[in-house]
């Protein structure tokens, strides 16, 4: 239930968010428009989700607190360790409007196939105290995220990033810049990335929404531009979408796979929307996730697959 990404959006709202953008220059007009697309895009809804019924006792709640925060300014999240010692682990990095009480469900189904998850609150959501977030915030949020995630799991062979809806924007940019690193320093940081239910860039699916000629993708100040980061990742990649998401087309996942490098695998979900491919892909979701985790972190030509997923 996380990430409905701009469901509410309504077509008035954002011909009257793009044709202002067109016509006002004044600093303080601009400063405005800019908060009101913020509140569109992330959409938070304050409180606790109705169908969270509690943590389990051995998830971990923790505060991160960085010295380049403001007073007040915290990152609340969970780290819930596998059953298994020095399991994989992996950076849980969720969509727009629900915070992580909307989460569980999903944070759950990666723990029962194995998996250690430490999963956050971007400032602004559920316990993380901050300002309205922005494309820069999440970003950051995600960033200080991985830092712990690489203490809790010094293997780097051990370590994926996933990311739902517009978190998998927020994942592929984490990616793009430990793609960028290991380039130049040498080392892999990271196993491999996995993305679901995501898009291409936050223009174009705003564009595909409101249905819409507007040149949205040119007026929107947040940007979560997927489709030009990419080819940066350097890392195996999984993509996964349910062929039936009304919210965000899965030609938009076809086309990050298209854009990025191998080793590669796009998994469409017959039947899935836009929150349960996870668990109507059943094995089929386990076995793309072994695979990855197989997978060679050096591209290797040849090694994409494209496949349906069948419910198990």
């Amino acid at each position: 239930m996380s990430s409905l990404l701009l469901s509410r959006l309504k077509r008035r709202w954002l011909a009257w968010l793009c044709m202002s953008a067109l016509v006002v220059g004044l600093p303080v007009g601009c400063a405005v428009l800019q908060h009101k697309e913020r509140e569109l895009v992330f959409r938070i809804e304050p409180g606790t989700a109705s169908w969270f019924s509690g943590l389990p006792s051995d998830v971990q709640e923790f505060d991160l607190k960085p010295k380049s925060f403001k007073a007040g300014e915290n990152i609340h999240g969970w780290w819930w360790p596998a059953e298994r010692k020095n399991a994989p682990a992996i950076l849980y990095l969720h969509g727009v409007r629900w915070n992580l009480t909307g989460q569980l469900f999903r944070i759950q189904q990666l723990r029962a196939l194995g998996y250690s998850v430490l999963a956050i609150d971007y400032r602004g959501f559920g316990k993380s105290h901050g300002d309205l977030p922005s494309e820069a915030s999440v970003y950051e949020d995600a960033r200080i995220a991985w830092e712990r995630l690489k203490v809790l799991q010094p293997d780097p062979a051990l370590r994926l990033i996933y990311g739902h809806s517009l978190g998998g924007a927020v994942a592929v940019d984490l990616a793009a810049q430990l793609g960028q690193e290991a380039a130049k320093n040498g080392g892999a940081q990271v196993r491999g990335l996995v993305i679901e239910s995501t898009f291409t860039s936050l223009g174009d699916v705003a564009t595909a929404m409101a249905n819409t000629s507007l040149p949205v993708r040119w007026l929107l100040s947040q940007k979560f531009d997927s489709i030009d980061k990419i080819s940066e990742i350097n890392m195996p990649l999984l993509i996964v979408h349910g062929a039936a998401d009304r919210y965000v087309p899965p030609r938009f996942s076809e086309q990050l796979f298209n854009a990025a490098r191998e080793p590669k695998r796009l998994l469409l979900v017959p039947g899935a929307t836009h929150n349960n491919s996870m668990s109507l892909a059943g094995k089929s979701y386990r076995q793309a996730l072994d695979a990855l985790m197989k997978s060679s972190p050096s591209p290797v030509a040849g090694n994409s697959l494209v496949s349906p997923a069948k419910a198990g």
